[in-house]
Protein backbone atom coordinates (compact mmCIF):
# COMPACT_ATOMS: atom_id res chain seq x y z
CA UNK A 1 0.00 0.00 0.00
CA UNK A 2 1.58 3.09 -1.29
CA UNK A 3 -0.25 6.39 0.37
CA UNK A 4 -0.32 8.71 -3.50
CA UNK A 5 -2.59 11.78 -2.40
CA UNK A 6 -0.85 12.90 1.12
CA UNK A 7 -3.72 15.77 1.23
CA UNK A 8 -6.70 13.20 0.97
CA UNK A 9 -5.20 10.86 3.07
CA UNK A 10 -4.49 13.47 5.99
CA UNK A 11 -8.39 14.76 5.51
CA UNK A 12 -9.52 11.19 5.76
CA UNK A 13 -7.67 10.73 8.78
CA UNK A 14 -9.14 13.53 9.87
CA UNK A 15 -12.73 12.93 8.67
CA UNK A 16 -12.08 9.73 11.22
CA UNK A 17 -10.82 10.85 13.48
CA UNK A 18 -13.63 14.03 14.28
CA UNK A 19 -16.64 10.86 13.51
CA UNK A 20 -15.24 8.73 15.67
CA UNK A 21 -14.87 11.47 18.62
CA UNK A 22 -18.11 12.86 17.88
CA UNK A 23 -19.90 8.64 17.50
CA UNK A 24 -18.30 8.25 20.90
CA UNK A 25 -18.85 10.88 22.77
CA UNK A 26 -22.52 10.96 21.63
CA UNK A 27 -23.17 7.37 23.38
CA UNK A 28 -23.13 9.16 26.52
CA UNK A 29 -26.28 10.32 25.98
CA UNK A 30 -29.88 8.96 25.48
CA UNK A 31 -30.07 7.38 22.10
CA UNK A 32 -34.17 6.63 21.32
CA UNK A 33 -35.13 5.43 18.26
CA UNK A 34 -35.49 6.54 14.79
CA UNK A 35 -39.37 7.39 15.69
CA UNK A 36 -38.69 9.42 19.22
CA UNK A 37 -34.66 10.70 18.78
CA UNK A 38 -32.93 10.94 22.00
CA UNK A 39 -30.50 13.34 22.43
CA UNK A 40 -27.60 11.50 21.13
CA UNK A 41 -29.32 9.76 18.26
CA UNK A 42 -28.37 12.57 15.48
CA UNK A 43 -24.38 13.43 17.03
CA UNK A 44 -24.13 9.92 16.64
CA UNK A 45 -24.91 9.21 13.35
CA UNK A 46 -23.05 12.10 11.97
CA UNK A 47 -20.64 11.02 13.40
CA UNK A 48 -20.54 7.06 12.03
CA UNK A 49 -21.75 9.21 7.95
CA UNK A 50 -18.52 11.56 8.72
CA UNK A 51 -16.44 8.62 9.81
CA UNK A 52 -17.29 6.36 6.05
CA UNK A 53 -16.74 9.63 4.61
CA UNK A 54 -13.40 9.76 5.69
CA UNK A 55 -12.48 6.01 5.11
CA UNK A 56 -13.89 6.80 1.25
CA UNK A 57 -11.67 9.89 0.94
CA UNK A 58 -8.47 7.89 2.50
CA UNK A 59 -8.95 4.52 0.40
CA UNK A 60 -9.17 6.60 -2.68
CA UNK A 61 -5.98 8.49 -1.18
CA UNK A 62 -4.28 4.81 -2.05
CA UNK A 63 -6.08 3.62 -5.22
CA UNK A 64 -3.93 3.31 -8.33
CA UNK A 65 -5.32 5.66 -10.54
CA UNK A 66 -4.97 8.69 -7.94
CA UNK A 67 -2.74 11.56 -9.02
CA UNK A 68 0.42 12.12 -7.03
CA UNK A 69 0.16 15.07 -4.39
CA UNK A 70 2.31 15.94 -1.22
CA UNK A 71 1.50 17.97 1.21
CA UNK A 72 2.40 21.55 1.42
CA UNK A 73 3.81 24.07 4.30
CA UNK A 74 1.39 25.12 6.48
CA UNK A 75 0.50 28.78 6.25
CA UNK A 76 0.29 29.79 10.03
CA UNK A 77 -0.41 33.23 9.42
CA UNK A 78 -3.60 32.26 7.67
CA UNK A 79 -4.65 30.01 10.76
CA UNK A 80 -3.81 32.44 13.11
CA UNK A 81 -6.09 35.11 11.19
CA UNK A 82 -9.19 32.76 11.60
CA UNK A 83 -8.43 31.70 15.00
CA UNK A 84 -8.18 34.98 16.38
CA UNK A 85 -11.35 36.16 14.42
CA UNK A 86 -13.30 33.44 16.20
CA UNK A 87 -11.66 34.23 19.46
CA UNK A 88 -12.43 38.23 18.67
CA UNK A 89 -15.96 37.34 17.90
CA UNK A 90 -16.62 35.80 21.45
CA UNK A 91 -15.08 38.55 22.99
CA UNK A 92 -17.43 41.38 21.02
CA UNK A 93 -20.41 39.16 20.62
CA UNK A 94 -22.05 40.24 24.67
CA UNK A 95 -19.56 43.52 24.59
CA UNK A 96 -20.86 45.15 21.04
CA UNK A 97 -23.68 42.99 19.58
CA UNK A 98 -23.83 40.43 16.51
CA UNK A 99 -23.39 42.79 14.79
CA UNK A 100 -20.47 44.41 15.13
CA UNK A 101 -18.82 40.83 16.24
CA UNK A 102 -19.76 39.45 12.86
CA UNK A 103 -18.27 42.34 10.62
CA UNK A 104 -15.44 42.11 12.77
CA UNK A 105 -15.43 37.97 12.25
CA UNK A 106 -15.60 38.73 8.62
CA UNK A 107 -12.96 40.98 8.42
CA UNK A 108 -10.45 39.16 10.41
CA UNK A 109 -11.06 35.73 9.01
CA UNK A 110 -10.31 37.91 5.65
CA UNK A 111 -7.34 39.30 6.36
CA UNK A 112 -6.12 34.84 6.20
CA UNK A 113 -6.78 35.43 2.27
CA UNK A 114 -4.23 36.26 -0.13
CA UNK A 115 -6.96 37.53 -2.39
CA UNK A 116 -8.49 39.95 -0.15
CA UNK A 117 -10.92 42.86 -1.17
CA UNK A 118 -12.56 45.20 0.89
CA UNK A 119 -15.67 45.36 -1.23
CA UNK A 120 -16.35 41.40 -1.46
CA UNK A 121 -15.87 41.20 2.37
CA UNK A 122 -18.13 43.91 3.10
CA UNK A 123 -20.86 41.91 0.93
CA UNK A 124 -19.74 39.09 3.19
CA UNK A 125 -20.25 40.50 5.83
CA UNK A 126 -23.85 41.88 5.48
CA UNK A 127 -24.92 38.45 3.98
CA UNK A 128 -23.95 36.62 7.21
CA UNK A 129 -25.57 39.06 8.99
CA UNK A 130 -28.75 39.12 7.45
CA UNK A 131 -28.19 34.96 8.28
CA UNK A 132 -27.69 35.21 11.02
CA UNK A 133 -30.39 37.71 12.32
CA UNK A 134 -32.70 35.77 10.34
CA UNK A 135 -31.88 32.50 12.08
CA UNK A 136 -30.54 32.81 15.93
CA UNK A 137 -32.68 36.11 16.72
CA UNK A 138 -35.57 35.83 14.34
CA UNK A 139 -35.99 32.39 13.96
CA UNK A 140 -34.32 30.29 16.97
CA UNK A 141 -35.42 33.79 19.19
CA UNK A 142 -32.11 33.86 21.57
CA UNK A 143 -31.48 36.46 23.42
CA UNK A 144 -28.40 37.93 22.97
CA UNK A 145 -27.60 41.89 21.92
CA UNK A 146 -27.93 42.39 18.40
CA UNK A 147 -26.16 45.87 18.70
CA UNK A 148 -24.19 47.67 21.43
CA UNK A 149 -25.62 48.43 24.45
CA UNK A 150 -24.43 52.24 24.16
CA UNK A 151 -26.93 52.26 21.23
CA UNK A 152 -29.80 50.60 22.41
CA UNK A 153 -30.93 53.02 25.78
Amino acid sequence: MKIKNYKDFMSGVMFIAFGAFFAILARGYQMGTPAKMGSGYFPFWLGVILGLLGLAVLLKSIAADTEDSSLGKWDWKSVAWVTGSVLVFAVLLPLLGLVIALVALVYLSALASHEFNWKQTFVNALILIVIAYGAFVWGLKLQFPVWPPFLTN
